[in-house]
C-alpha cells in the first residue's frame, strides 16, 4: 500500500499516527507530495479525484480517501479496535469534532496563502477561528473522561487537531481556559507515534 500525503497535512498526520499505533508503518510506502487546490499533484488526482490528501493506494481495489475512511480501513486491517463498538458513537463524534477543528484551521491558512492580500476576508478568518475555539472548549468541557480512557480514534484525531493549532495558529493560544485538555495533550503528545509524525 502507498499513502499519498504531505508532511504538514494534519489529516495525513492522523493517518500516519494510526500506522504507527497499529504496527502497519513498515507495510505502507509514504509518498510525500506538494499540492494545492490550484495545482493538484498528478498522482494525487489519479488516486482521489477531489485532489485532497491523504489518499491510500491499495494493490487491489480503488484508492481510499478521505482520512476517516483510511483510518477505519487500517484499523480493520490491523484488528486494533481504534473504533471500539462499545463506544463507537462517542469515538466517531469526537473524531468528527477534531476534523471540524482542522477544516476551520486549514481554511484560515488558505485564506491568507491562496488569496491575494487585498482579497483576504478577515471576518471569514475570525469566523473559522470561532468554530475551532468553540470545539476545543466543548472537548475540554465534555470529553475529558473519554480522552482519559483506552486509546481510540477520537483521541488520535483530537491530538492531531491540537497539534495543528500549535503548528499554524500558536498565537491564538487554544490552551487558555482549557487546562484539562492542555494537561491531557501534554501527555499524549509524548507518544512515539506523535513524536514521529510531528509537522516540520
Amino acid at each position: 500500500m502507498k499513502l499519498v500525503t504531505a508532511t504538514p497535512s494534519p489529516f495525513g498526520r492522523k493517518v500516519k499516527v494510526v500506522l504507527y499505533e497499529t504496527g502497519l508503518i513498515d507495510e505502507v510506502e509514504i509518498e510525500l507530495i506538494t499540492t494545492t487546490p490550484f495545482d493538484t499533484d498528478t498522482d494525487l488526482a489519479s488516486a482521489n479525484p477531489m485532489g485532497k490528501i491523504p489518499a491510500l493506494i491499495r494493490e487491489q481495489g480503488p484508492a481510499l480517501y478521505d482520512s476517516r475512511v483510511i483510518t477505519r480501513y487500517l484499523d480493520a486491517h490491523a484488528g486494533t479496535e481504534l473504533y471500539p463498538e462499545a463506544r463507537i458513537w462517542d469515538t466517531l463524534t469526537l473524531e468528527a469534532t477534531a476534523d471540524g477543528i482542522l477544516e476551520a484551521a486549514l481554511s484560515m491558512v488558505y485564506e491568507h496563502r491562496l488569496r491575494p492580500p487585498e482579497k483576504v476576508f478577515d471576518g471569514w478568518v475570525e469566523a473559522q477561528w470561532a468554530k475551532a475555539e468553540r470545539a476545543v472548549t466543548a472537548v475540554n468541557a465534555r470529553w475529558m473522561s473519554h480522552l482519559s480512557g483506552p486509546l481510540d480514534m477520537g483521541q488520535i484525531a483530537i491530538a492531531c487537531a491540537l497539534g495543528y493549532l500549535d503548528f499554524r495558529h500558536a498565537d491564538r493560544n487554544w490552551r487558555k481556559g482549557n487546562d484539562a485538555l492542555d494537561d491531557w495533550f501534554a501527555v499524549f503528545a509524548q507518544r512515539d507515534s506523535m513524536k514521529a509524525t510531528a509537522p516540520e
